[in-house]
């Protein structure tokens, strides 16, 4: 123990740091109920270093945070189905550079995939793949087995090679197939992003195992032997290697918190503090504050009531004001609001902005409600609308009949039902009906003054930089679809401005300048963002958007994109194309010499299981041309884990650090957290590095996020919540 308080005397700061990431970016969202298994120092399921071949719950976010020997290593790591797992590091390493200069930073990503689950005769069998596109300062790879005897007594053997079979190695048997596998090439730490393929299951081996045993609910002691000899740290003599065996325990501090503590090679002993969450299980349920809706008001039959069903009030003109008014504070109550409305004795179409539910059945199924207080008996047919509320675009339109909402709406198995009866069209093939329009619905103003906050999370040179300071926010529609934004800062204090310049870039500087767009920000007030943009439907299945102004903090100009979605179908086309120059630094009016014309043709497809794929194909801000490759996964409840990558004719020495553009997404709906319906949402983006080669243009709204929520394939995803 005076080893570690010693230890954590030295280098105070670094726990620190590294305990405000967790504590700021993880620990809020840890609100689920899953008992969080054993992780190694390594953010994955293991003993103390070595791994085992278990898996997290499926779509668990483990967050571990291991600290000794002067460094720690903060992991994210996402159970992406319920075989395979990725994980991110950032780890602090105490003199990274071998030069006596103190902390470097390094980030590194694993891939583990479970080839066999356990069962009453068979373990668990998984292969992993660990910092298989950094650095390679921990490249590795394993085949692990484990198997629990009367849930309490867990075996694990494996065999590594890389950093896995460093210690106690042995020729590796691979070599019997093919003379390739007998040598690893030298390893050679570089600036990342590299995929060694070359060196994978490669040179020595080296058995490792352990023993685990769960003495009780919270408390699990592990021993392990480990085939890691730590080369790259006692090359630079931060630990001595005394002795393959580590000890520790893991004591959970409540469901979804673990601490565990260890000690590593018979020369020092560290912590490590796991904090889990799922989106498959909202604190609150998802939307589980939200008030009851009221039932759907029932209708007296013809024969007890004739004259409820009578038609004759639609030749009346008075009567229009008085059911235009009911219509709009019905919708309103129901959190919606009405835009428009075409209505005869027996339909009406209504078109509404939904501000509240983050799914359009949920919106559709309280509009309906609402509908049948507000107007007569006879109005058989509600046509239904939503609308985006950030972009006023139509999607579908939702006609379901009031008499088999009476019917089913009492029916426990009548989801599918309604859903079978239901007609459901695109709604821009009715733009032409003469709607309408609410007054007082544009034009439309909003404005905010309150803090802001701005970060750079595990860049290569400090794990958290922030800027603090006021922002003056603005939004005006003058009409529907036709929306101004902007924004005014003041920055206040922060650091985002203190890290060290990036390397040189052989491409133009569209990211790598970002620094001093920071700089500038300390000598007064800027503008973010200030721009204007149109969104129109130009037919059917189709979407269009126009934008001009200041998209970012870099960029500024013309903007243009139209997207293809046919009619109830997995995939959509798209296509962008804008017209930006390079904005001079101090972020107001100015422009620099540097423009350029960048677009993309994108396709987009909806896998099973909430799987989505992007693919974006054309030139980027800096004059390349190739791909983007986005995968994300995205529950039920709103939350969204995905990451991308882009390959472009940039090389990998021309792009320098990272080798490629790539980055981990992470949203997360509001209503997850705070139980009441929501369309708002945060969104996180982890970037290894901003570099040059890959870029894209930010700010502009884009057609196919803006547009989603509307379409058939995510109504019918969400159709059960058009009885909640």
């Amino acid at each position: 123990m005076e080893v570690l308080l010693d230890r954590l005397e030295q280098n105070k700061s670094l726990l620190y740091i590294a305990s405000f990431l967790v504590g700021v970016i993880v620990l809020p969202l840890s609100a689920q109920q899953n008992q969080v298994q054993s992780v190694n120092t390594y953010g994955v399921p293991g003993m103390i270093d070595m791994p085992n071949a278990y898996m997290q719950p499926d779509a668990e976010i483990t967050n571990s945070l291991a600290y000794f020997l002067n460094s720690a290593r903060l992991s994210l790591t996402f159970q992406i189905t319920p075989r395979l797992q990725g994980v991110f590091r950032y780890s602090a390493i105490e003199d990274y550079s071998g030069a006596g200069e103190g902390l470097g930073y390094d980030r590194s990503f694993d891939l583990r995939y479970q080839v066999f689950t356990e069962t009453s005769r068979q373990p668990a069998l998984t292969i992993g793949l660990q910092d298989f596109g950094g650095t390679g300062i921990y490249e590795g790879e394993y085949v692990v087995a484990s198997k629990t005897f009367q849930d309490r007594l867990t075996l694990t053997g494996g065999i590594g090679w890389g950093q896995f079979g460093s210690y106690g190695s042995f020729n590796n048997p691979l070599g019997e197939i093919d003379d390739g596998f007998k040598t690893r090439p030298d390893e050679t730490v570089g600036t990342g992003g590299q995929f060694s393929t070359n060196q994978w299951f490669r040179g020595p081996a080296a058995f490792f195992g352990g023993v685990s045993y769960r003495y009780s609910d919270r408390l699990r002691f592990n021993i392990e032997y480990s085939s890691d000899d730590y080369a790259y740290e006692r090359a630079r003599e931060t630990i001595e290697h005394r002795s393959p065996i580590n000890v520790g325990f893991s004591y959970a501090l409540r469901p979804d918190v673990t601490l565990s503590g260890y000690s590593l090679l018979g020369d020092t002993v560290g912590l490590n503090l796991t904090f889990a969450l799922n989106p498959k299980t909202p604190p609150y349920g998802g939307s589980g504050n939200d008030p009851a809706p009221p039932p759907f008001r029932q209708r007296p039959s013809v024969e007890e009531s004739p004259e409820a069903w009578t038609t004759d009030w639609i030749n009346t003109p008075a009567n229009i004001p008085v059911l235009e008014q009911n219509m709009q504070l019905a919708l309103s109550e129901a959190g919606l609001t009405l835009v428009g409305y075409y209505l005869d004795a027996t339909e009406v179409e209504v078109r509404f902005l939904n501000p509240t539910y983050r799914t359009t059945a949920q919106a559709i199924g309280r509009a309906a409600r609402a509908l049948t207080y507000a107007l007569p008996a006879s109005v058989e047919r509600l046509s239904l609308v939503s609308l985006d509320q950030e972009t006023a675009l139509s999607g579908l339109a939702v006609t379901l009949n009031r008499s088999d909402l009476e019917e089913l709406e009492d029916d426990p198995s009548s989801v599918q039902a309604i859903y079978d009866r239901a007609s459901i069209s695109d709604a821009a093939a009715g733009e032409e009906n003469k709607l309408t329009s609410m007054e007082g619905v544009y034009p439309a103003w909003s404005w905010s003054l309150g803090p802001y906050v701005a970060a750079t999370l595990w860049d290569s040179d400090n794990p958290f930089r922030t800027d603090a300071g006021v922002e003056l926010a603005g939004r005006y529609e003058p009409r529907s679809g036709l929306v101004f934004s902007g924004q005014v800062r003041r920055k206040l204090v922060g650091n985002r401005n203190d890290s060290v310049q990036q390397n040189p870039s052989p491409l133009p500087n569209v990211r790598t300048s970002g620094d001093l767009y920071r700089d500038e920000e300390d000598e007064g007030v800027f503008i973010p963002q200030l721009m204007g943009e149109y969104f129109f439907r130009p037919g059917t299945r189709l979407y269009g958007r126009i934008s001009a102004g200041y998209f970012e903090t870099i960029f500024g100009g013309l903007s243009t994109e139209i997207l293809w979605r046919p009619e109830n179908r997995r995939w959509s086309l798209g296509a962008d194309i804008s017209y930006v120059k390079q904005r001079e630094f101090d972020q107001l009016f100015g422009f620099q010499d540097y423009s350029i014309v960048t677009g993309h043709v994108s396709g987009y497809y909806h896998h099973a299981a909430g799987f989505y794929s992007q693919v974006d194909v054309g030139r980027y801000l800096a004059g390349d041309y190739g791909f983007t490759y986005t995968l994300t996964r995205e529950f039920d409840n709103g939350w969204r884990v995905g990451g991308y990558f882009s390959q472009t004719d940039v090389s990998a020495e021309e792009f320098g650090e990272g080798s490629f553009d790539k980055g981990i997404i992470v949203t997360i709906p509001i209503d997850w957290s705070s139980g009441e319906s929501s369309i708002g949402q945060q969104d996180l983006l982890v970037q290894t590095i901003s570099r040059d080669g890959g870029a894209k243009l930010e700010g502009v709204t884009r057609l196919y996020e803006a547009t989603r929520r509307e379409t058939q394939p995510e109504l019918e995803r969400g159709w059960a919540r058009i009885w909640r």
